[in-house]
């Protein structure tokens, strides 16, 4: 795929409405891409996919599909293989379209049955906790993606995170089981020990334990951060 292409306005569809499908459209939305299209089930997820993507039409995914240049797919990791599969099977994947999945869990090899029909695929996952709503849109500045694809495409998922405000940053196909493992921990690890923080402080009457918590937290997060990051002095003599 050529530069002009990757700099193109390309006709994106979103398949999923939980918290994360309808965020990264309105990213790339907001990046001057056109969303053409959006699958959503549940009640909860239309009402987010309205509040996100007001005017976009709600379609079943072989419509998205079928009206895409680039399909986002952000389901439950239980869901995305067989959601592939059945796409294929009814011929929808088409030669040359861009196909991007949000997991942890898998690189591109899941994307294979797309692949097999000339697709290009890509996966991008953000790491950070999503609401569902606008203020994950500021949030995508402060993220990092980790981007899985075949060498010759990598500058196109990579662009793609740098056009929705955030930084690339490139995973070995090999690697995605260990990445998704440490992501999974950082968050399973912080939401574990602000629950039982949080409950101590309310079993001693302070109400608003979050918001007391808030400061404390994110500081102490945030230098944890930096020290991993930035070696100690000693190991540098």
């Amino acid at each position: 795929m050529s530069a002009d292409r990757r700099n193109a306005r390309l006709g994106v569809g979103i398949i999923g409405s939980g918290r994360v499908g309808p965020v990264i459209g309105a990213a790339l939305g907001g990046a001057g891409h056109a969303i053409v299209g959006i699958t959503a089930v549940s009640e909860e997820s239309l009402d987010r996919a309205n509040a996100l993507l007001p005017d976009v039409p709600v379609l079943d995914p072989t419509e998205v599909v079928e009206r895409s240049e680039l399909v986002v797919i952000a389901v439950p990791d239980e869901q995305l293989a067989s959601l592939v599969e059945g796409l294929a099977a009814v011929g929808a994947w088409q030669p040359g379209q861009l196909v991007a999945h949000t997991s942890a869990r898998f690189g591109t090899a899941v994307l294979a049955p797309a692949a097999r029909a000339g697709a290009i695929p890509l996966a991008l996952h953000p790491a950070m906790v999503f609401t569902g709503t606008s203020l994950d849109l500021a949030r995508l500045h402060e993220t990092s993606f980790a981007v899985t694809a075949p060498a010759p495409v990598q500058p196109i998922g990579q662009a793609l995170v740098v056009e929705m405000g955030a930084e690339p940053v490139i995973i070995a196909e090999a690697d995605r089981e260990a990445y998704a493992e440490a992501v999974e921990t950082a968050a399973s690890f912080s939401r574990a020990v602000v629950q039982q923080a949080t409950g101590l402080l309310q079993e001693i009457g302070i109400e608003n334990a979050g918001g007391f918590l808030s400061s404390l937290v994110r500081s102490s997060v945030d230098e944890a951060l930096r020290g991993a990051t930035t070696p100690d002095v000693d190991e540098l003599l």
